[in-house]
């Protein structure tokens, strides 16, 4: 018997969501390496289209962006994969913003993975999250896409008391499938590559804070930069090494304000490589965040022998276990106190073998085993 054919549905890469396209590249090198006896899996992605944004007097401002983000999402990749429904067995929507593209396929062999309920906030806390009604009518078609599958995929129990506690799926159809940790994160690197070294040459000896991750209202980028300016008048020579995301212009004029924009080196682009690399040798990695679904820089620096302290909300509780160490949320003073206490002392942390024990109970093999047996049972 042939193996059912097997479509991932990924993200647009226009769009710049590297979690997301960490998840579904993993899902698919795991599928192809170890599941091929299983079933036939293919990458779905059309490519992306740009109108808006051709338009001269538009084109550098952002609404040119969303709009073609918008008319790819709503319009060209449902086309597009009406064209190709024919072609596969079952179907695996790798980003649940993207499931109003379940309204295209045979719901019952299409499945969805759930990583936070953000696409949905406006709907299901419309005081917290005002939008326009042209938002709520496309979050609203997300939603029923959601709704229609057969599965819904979640990475922590605490993204599924969310998904249970809105009534969002039927609790029948979730399965948990905590994602992994790439090979390049552990405390002792196959290599050291050029941009590895040039990274390290660039924030030099001196002890640096580490933040990994997007710049967006969730993670708290204002208490990140408070607890660093905080933690600088009692270390001066601390530096503050951020990767990822564009400071909004709120966060450039806190900055400014606290007199930290010397001490910070904001980083780009880089290779899962580097990112581990910086792990290695940061002094603590904070994750200020007030919500998350998972929080991949957690066990990614616990696999590097990071000591790590981040917020304590439920979702980073789960994650990083007994090797974290967690701070109230946004009370910057607490904050303070125990990254100074990290530096002073790191022997304060949980010991190195705890933090590299919590960091082993992730594997990308047995997230991409829990998916295919969850598939395999639709068949």
């Amino acid at each position: 018997m042939n193996q059912p054919r097997f479509a991932v549905i990924c993200d647009y890469l226009e769009e710049n969501w590297q979690s997301m396209n960490l998840c579904s590249q993993m899902l698919l090198k795991h599928l192809k390496s170890e599941q091929a006896a299983s079933v036939e899996a293919t990458q779905i992605c059309p490519n992306f289209h740009w109108r808006v944004s051709k338009i001269p007097w538009l084109a550098k401002k952002r609404v040119a962006y969303n709009a073609d983000r918008l008319l790819n999402r709503f319009l060209d990749y449902p086309h597009y994969l009406r064209q190709q429904v024919a072609d596969f067995d079952l179907f695996h929507v790798s980003d649940h913003s993207y499931a109003q593209l379940v309204h295209v396929l045979p719901p019952e062999r299409t499945g969805v993975f759930c990583h936070d309920l953000d696409a949905f906030r406006a709907l299901l806390q419309p005081e917290l999250e005002p939008r326009p009604l042209w938002y709520h009518a496309l979050s609203r078609r997300i939603l029923s896409g959601l709704h229609s599958s057969a599965i819904v995929f979640h990475s922590t129990t605490a993204v599924r008391k969310q998904i249970e506690h809105y009534n969002l799926v039927d609790p029948s159809r979730l399965v948990h499938a905590p994602y992994g940790i790439g090979s390049e994160f552990s405390m002792a690197p196959d290599y050291t590559s050029p941009a590895d070294e040039h990274i390290i040459k660039q924030i030099g000896e001196a002890p640096f804070l580490l933040h990994v991750g997007t710049c967006i209202r969730r993670k708290r980028i204002d208490v990140l930069l408070d607890v660093f300016a905080g933690v600088r008048k009692i270390y001066p020579e601390l530096r503050l090494v951020k990767v990822s995301g564009d400071f909004s212009a709120s966060q450039q004029e806190q900055i400014s304000r606290l007199n930290i924009g010397k001490s910070i080196i904001h980083l780009q682009g880089l290779e899962r490589t580097t990112i581990a690399a910086l792990y290695r040798r940061a002094s603590v990695v904070l994750l200020t965040s007030e919500a998350e679904g998972f929080g991949l820089p957690v066990i990614e620096a616990l696999a590097c022998g990071a000591i790590i302290c981040v917020s304590d909300i439920p979702v980073l509780r789960e994650v990083g276990g007994a090797g974290g160490i967690y701070c109230p949320l946004a009370d910057v003073s607490a904050w303070v106190k125990t990254v100074e206490q990290m530096l002073t002392n790191p022997r304060n942390a949980p010991e190195l073998e705890v933090r590299l024990a919590q960091a082993n109970k992730y594997s990308w093999s047995t997230h991409t085993q829990t998916i295919v047996e969850a598939y395999l049972r639709l068949l």
